[in-house]
């Protein structure tokens, strides 16, 4: 395991390092934030049929938006994985040959089927894409998304995947500080939301 810190921590010198205690701590504050949001739609929506039966269709409205709002967040962790237009067929194929030398045979065919690279570390596994990462916790169930992207936008998309692997290498901690959060909850609950191309990545993640 690399004992290097990441420069780019110092610029957000305010969090605190991720850690296993902290990654539960905000895993269980994401699901109050969503429960808080939702629970008033859904008792408004109770209030109103018991105060009169045939407000159901302004029920039917709050529901509907109880759904949709973590709807909404898991489709903005998925949206870290998106994968982006390409810059070149030449470049591509050069720095996937390059991204390649950085991974095993396995993440190589995965690689080459949905753009995405899996990589496990110590807090869980990863699924790195070219503007963010997911990260699978042990036993496949929750997950973390994580928007954080290379600045040089003109490099190819192998190559921001590579630059992202290797600071995850480097210290994984702080590239979970540095990034910002997207998402977290259950791990199904992004794989519907993502495109079915990229799934095959969340699944092998998810695998012991």
């Amino acid at each position: 395991m690399s004992t290097q810190v990441l420069p780019e921590t110092a610029t957000v010198y305010w969090r605190p390092r991720v850690d296993e205690r902290s990654l539960q701590r905000r895993g269980r504050a994401w699901t109050i934030t969503t429960v808080a949001h939702t629970i008033p739609f859904v008792t408004a929506a109770l209030f109103l049929f018991l105060l009169e039966p045939l407000s159901f269709p302004v029920g039917a409205i709050l529901i509907a938006h109880a759904w949709a709002i973590p709807e909404l967040y898991a489709k903005r962790g998925a949206n870290v994985l998106r994968r982006r237009p390409r810059r070149g067929e030449d470049a591509e194929r050069t720095a996937a040959g390059l991204l390649g030398d950085l991974v095993g045979h396995e993440a190589r065919e995965l690689y080459a089927r949905t753009g995405l690279v899996v990589e496990r570390g110590a807090l869980g596994t990863w699924v790195v894409g070219e503007t963010g990462a997911v990260l699978v916790r042990p036993g496949g169930r929750r997950v973390y998304c994580w928007c954080v992207h290379v600045d040089d936008r003109q490099l190819p998309s192998a190559d921001r995947i590579a630059h992202l692997l290797l600071a995850l290498r480097t210290d994984e901690a702080g590239c979970a500080t540095v990034a910002n959060r997207a998402f977290s909850g259950h791990r199904r609950r992004v794989r519907r939301r993502l495109a079915p191309a990229l799934r095959p990545a969340l699944d092998s993640a998810a695998r012991p």
